[in-house]
């Protein structure tokens, strides 16, 4: 289940991507990150999640497995991967079929995030700061935790990218539609698939 789930948010991440509206939350943070500091993003990224594995370890352990790992070292090229083969496939994708990729898109993420976060051999370094306020501090129920960390790294990564120096004309480009719906949307989902598939899977 932890590397099923892995494997299909890597790939939900290149469906975006190819979607053109927006990237999910995370990224977003990412994406103004890159834009404000000029150091290589692959160096950037394993930075950022490195300080969110520390927090975690301290916070709460639990949450650090295999999976953390998995999530670490094979999201980045699986989810390049996807979206190269589907630059290949479909290089002028249309209007429409970018939407259907859209939600095709934050369907498949939020199935992938349930799968390997109920299998519970770790989860990655963002996932688990939710799930610590949730969980171990008890601050609200997942999904409305998440949806507050979700919204807070769209609005950062919007500031950072025009601190940069970028017009605002370019936000679209790391928070468009697809942005705002994940934000408000994957918290809810990612709970739902919880209850209705990935628990009952893994108690057979």
């Amino acid at each position: 289940m932890s590397l099923m789930g892995v494997i299909i948010c890597a790939v939900s991440v290149g469906i975006f991507k190819l979607a053109a509206f927006g990237v999910d939350p995370f990224q977003s943070l990412m994406s103004g990150l890159d834009a404000l500091i000029p150091i290589d993003f692959g160096t950037l990224y394993v930075i950022v999640n490195v300080i969110l594995l520390i927090f975690s370890i301290f916070a709460d352990r639990h949450n650090i497995g295999i999976a953390t790992f998995i999530n670490l070292f094979l999201l980045g090229y699986i989810t390049q991967f996807t979206y190269d083969g589907l630059q290949r496939l479909f290089p002028e994708p249309s209007i429409p079929f970018r939407i259907i990729c859209l939600i095709i898109g934050i369907v498949i993420i939020c199935f992938g995030s349930s799968l390997y976060m109920t299998a519970d051999l770790g989860v990655s370094t963002y996932d688990a700061v939710a799930i610590v306020i949730s969980g171990k501090w008890k601050l609200g129920k997942f999904k409305y935790v998440r949806i507050c960390t979700d919204l807070i790294c769209v609005i950062s990564g919007c500031v950072l990218f025009i601190l940069a120096g970028n017009p605002v004309s370019m936000i679209p480009t790391i928070a468009g539609i697809g942005t705002i719906i994940t934000a408000f949307f994957m918290g809810p989902l990612i709970e739902l698939f919880n209850e209705k598939i990935a628990r009952p899977m893994i108690n057979g």
